[in-house]
């Protein structure tokens, strides 16, 4: 299987990467940069694609744009996000479906920001799109993928919560401040987190690319916790104490808005779409998918 990809240097996509090489599949990295040798093609969000590298891919995972939690929320780096997520996505889902030998199926990395602030109720798929600047940000950017699924290609949306690897995204950021004994809940800590393992993250991303889902699809393990259990969890895998507790007027003053949308916002996602495929999550559990991603750091 021939797999093109979007993000291939990330955390996310680096994983995926392995993983797929792993089995003997071939993977096109997509960069914006110029191609360094056959394994990589040309693109520019918002702008075109090598198409003639895609004709014949049997795969493509999207999963390039700005980090939303990466800076401090200026109305600038707002407009760097959306931009980055749907005119991206636009651009490759439009140039997919122009091929002559299209794509079986295309991942489109999406997010559980879609619901928005959801308190503590359970939601699923079947949710409405919730308020707020990322809600709406990953709605325009999963319609973006329209013009793909017009023409016949089966378009999967993960949405994903909080990954947990030990070398990246938000716990590699934690985890030099919990060492140190500076770790601590924010605020209140009730806020719930839907978090996954890399580990589970890469398998169901496997899934969506061999499989027959298409639509949005939770990637968040099946429990989740409060910010609370989440400092404890991770205090535990450390064998640090966590004494502090992180106000929201500070985070608001280092992260802007962000703060109310990715930091202290409360969301209990669970996973049904994956759970009814019958999923075999390997790491359900807080602790456990932190000792094991901590381990392989």
């Amino acid at each position: 299987m021939k797999v093109a990809i979007t993000g291939a240097s990330g955390l996310i996509g680096g994983a995926l990467t392995t993983s797929l090489e792993g089995d003997g599949h071939q993977v096109l990295r997509l960069v914006r940069r110029e191609p360094r040798g056959p394994g990589e093609a040309r693109w520019r969000p918002g702008g075109d694609v090598d198409v003639d590298a895609l004709e014949g891919v049997d795969a493509v995972v999207h999963l390039a744009g700005a980090g939303v939690g990466d800076k401090r929320w200026t109305e600038r780096y707002k407009r760097e996000i959306r931009e980055s997520r749907v005119a991206g996505t636009a651009t490759l889902a439009t140039a997919l479906a122009g091929l002559s030998a299209k794509p079986a199926v295309l991942v489109c990395g999406s997010a559980i920001g879609y619901y928005g602030d959801t308190g503590g109720r359970d939601v699923d798929e079947e949710a409405p799109q919730g308020g707020g600047f990322l809600a709406q940000v990953v709605a325009d950017w999963e319609a973006a993928a329209g013009p793909a699924a017009d023409a016949g290609i089966r378009v999967a949306l993960p949405r994903t919560g909080v990954v947990l690897a030990g070398a990246g995204g938000m716990l590699g950021t934690l985890l030099p401040l919990f060492r140190f004994g500076l770790g601590g809940r924010m605020g209140r800590g009730r806020h719930w987190v839907s978090w996954i393992s890399l580990t589970d993250q890469i398998a169901a991303l496997r899934l969506l690319i061999e499989g027959d889902l298409s639509g949005p699809v939770n990637l968040t393990a099946p429990r989740p916790v409060t910010n609370a259990d989440f400092t404890r969890a991770v205090a535990r895998a450390v064998r640090r104490p966590a004494p502090w507790v992180v106000p929201r007027f500070a985070v608001r003053l280092a992260a802007g808005g962000f703060a109310d949308e990715g930091v202290f916002i409360s969301q209990r996602v669970l996973p049904r779409r994956l759970t009814e495929a019958g999923f075999p999550f390997a790491l359900p559990d807080l602790d456990a998918a932190l000792s094991k991603e901590l381990a392989v750091r």
